[in-house]
């Protein structure tokens, strides 16, 4: 089932408070299978209930599609298991490794290589045979790029080229790396062909300096995310888009203002494309 509209990641932090959700509030859902898998009981039954009310898409975090470790075939077919018992078809994951002899839990960035981005194409091939799905890659926020023999967007796009795979395009990560690394984030966005597109998402950083951001998806969006959102939606049309908070919850009011604030400016766009 294609995506539409507005979602929010599913947290535990928020499961009780978002009990009451309807799909006026929002469109889909996201969760990390890693965090659901096996899970059982009553927070088992409390999240089968949220399937069973709204579309979800999957977001993982420990694939590790860049790693030189051996890929864990194990654990995609227990991806493969948990999306097939929740009816869910999209799954993305973070173009970046987090594993070498064993689990580092950071998101440490693929050197910019050609060799490189062959050999992740390839392992996304093996991973959508096991998953039969499409597996769809998300730019990631990094703070160092060791080996760079290209661009960021450079080597997104090659791996997206080889794989033939789609992008989950996170605004605030194009912003992010756009000051940690000195890059024009509007040309980014610009530059990815829409046909790749899936998704998108948007959320919230921490300003550790002028010159270093940190993705933390612990704060309210800030007003150069959004204005890239507008963009995207200007050059791409409106896509679905999805806001994170993995922490520092607020009430459910003000995480709702976010999603509608999405809502409006999906609307805004679609008003502004009709009459164009």
């Amino acid at each position: 089932m294609a995506l539409q509209g507005s979602g929010l990641g599913l947290r535990r932090g928020m499961m009780d408070d978002l009990a009451g959700l309807s799909n006026q509030d929002v469109d889909f859902l996201e969760v990390a299978p890693e965090n659901w898998i096996g899970v059982g009981g009553r927070l088992g039954k409390a999240f089968r209930e949220f399937t069973e009310r709204f579309p979800f898409a999957c977001h993982g975090l420990s694939l590790s599609i860049g790693s030189s470790d051996k890929l864990d075939v194990s654990f995609v077919k227990e991806v493969k298991g948990f999306l097939d018992v929740h009816q869910i078809d999209i799954y993305s994951e973070h173009l970046s490794y987090c594993s070498h002899d064993g689990h580092m839990y950071d998101l440490m960035p693929i050197p910019f290589t050609l060799p490189a981005a062959k050999y992740v194409a390839d392992r996304i091939a093996q991973v959508q045979d096991i998953l039969q799905r499409p597996l769809i890659m998300e730019n990631v926020s990094t703070y160092a790029s060791p080996g760079q023999e290209m661009s960021e967007l450079e080597f997104l796009l090659e791996v997206v080229e080889r794989a033939d795979c789609k992008i989950l395009l996170d605004v605030n990560n194009v912003y992010v790396n756009s000051i940690n690394h000195g890059f024009d984030a509007r040309h980014y966005i610009q530059s990815i062909p829409s046909k790749h597109i899936e998704y998108l998402h948007i959320a919230g950083h921490y300003d550790e300096a002028p010159d270093l951001l940190v993705d933390t998806h612990g704060a309210s969006i800030k007003p150069p995310v959004w204005e890239l959102l507008q963009l995207s939606y200007d050059v791409h049309g409106v896509l679905p888009t999805l806001l994170e908070r993995d922490f520092n919850f607020p009430c459910v009011n003000e995480l709702m203002s976010e999603v509608n604030q999405i809502k409006h400016f999906q609307q805004e766009a679609c008003r502004e494309q009709t009459l164009a």
